[in-house]
């Protein structure tokens, strides 16, 4: 497996375009992959397998680099996406499953209101898959056709993925019901579950506020001139000329927090912008995991520090 088709398949969230079929990694940006070959230029090293990668990019070692692909492949067979340059936008949504028991199980480990899962399934917006019961969240355009949907192992894997065809100009996403100028930025679907779960447990209406899930389409630059909006943000906000504020609700890691930073630069001219990482733990999930007594989010933090933050919710 060449190391394209396995970051496409296994970890598409690292995967930015850079144009021509050319790639690079959310968290290596002097990377280039193209044409079956990647290169690492700053480091000087390149290679072509997904074994290559994860041994010289990863720091696996050769053993640990088969286990891991044998591991997912395990899960999932790869699909093997065409290298070719024309936009492919007809998405191909995995088929249903029957039932939707694993995904909904899955989601309420995560701390996700059971209102919430019911109802964004009902509308839609998320199912199981058939195949392998991954959680499938789809997201649509302003004519309510599906246009991207990414799909998530309900087990103790990390395997995530796009589905064929997904448009990454229509992440997953909530539109608010009173034509809000407010509109929340998420690294991921799960985030935007999460808190519009928040919401619901302090009494406020989710349904007023417009969510969107980045997708992991934002790409670091250690040159803030050289940082462009992702698509999924220009797209929303161009569709979305109503919009004033935007609030950014994204990781308390080295990326997101630079993410954080060098968005505020970028949008502060036209949009008034807000920070509101997670008080405690990395997202907001983990935060609302913390405040449901579903896991210790506290033992690296200073407690004195935290005793009375709260999520920024409204």
């Amino acid at each position: 497996m060449d190391a394209l088709t396995y970051l496409q398949n296994y970890e598409p969230d690292e995967l930015v375009s850079v144009g021509n079929g050319t790639y690079t990694t959310k968290t290596h940006d002097s990377m280039r992959i193209s044409n079956g070959l990647w290169n690492w230029f700053s480091r000087g090293i390149g290679g072509k397998t997904a074994v290559d990668y994860l041994i010289e990019v990863e720091g696996y070692s050769f053993k640990e680099a088969i286990q891991i692909i044998i591991d997912k492949t395990k899960i999932q067979r790869p699909f093997i996406y065409e290298n070719n340059n024309k936009k492919e936008n007809k998405l191909v949504l995995p088929e249903k499953n029957d039932n939707y028991n694993k995904a909904k199980k899955y989601l309420m480990s995560r701390g996700i209101s059971k209102e919430i899962i019911e109802e964004f399934i009902q509308n839609g917006l998320i199912y199981e898959e058939k195949n392998y019961h991954n959680v499938v969240f789809v997201g649509y355009d302003k004519n309510k056709n599906a246009r991207y949907a990414f799909c998530r192992a309900t087990n103790d894997t990390r395997f995530m993925r796009d589905a064929k065809g997904s448009d990454k100009n229509y992440t997953f996403r909530l539109d608010s019901t009173n034509k809000s100028n407010r509109v929340h930025l998420f690294e991921s679907s799960i985030d935007l579950l999460s808190y519009a779960t928040l919401m619901n447990m302090k009494g406020l209406d989710y349904h007023n506020e417009n969510m969107l899930s980045l997708a992991g389409v934002f790409k670091p630059s250690e040159n803030v001139e050289n940082i462009k909006l992702s698509s999924t943000i220009k797209k929303y906000l161009e569709e979305n000329p109503n919009i004033t504020e935007i609030h950014l609700h994204l990781d308390n890691d080295e990326v997101g927090r630079y993410a954080a930073q060098s968005l505020t630069k970028l949008l502060s001219k036209r949009y008034k912008v807000l920070d509101h990482p997670a008080p405690i733990g990395k997202d907001c999930n983990d935060y609302l995991c913390y405040m449901l007594g579903f896991k210790n989010f506290i033992k690296n933090t200073n407690e004195n520090n935290i005793k009375n933050k709260q999520i920024v919710v409204r």
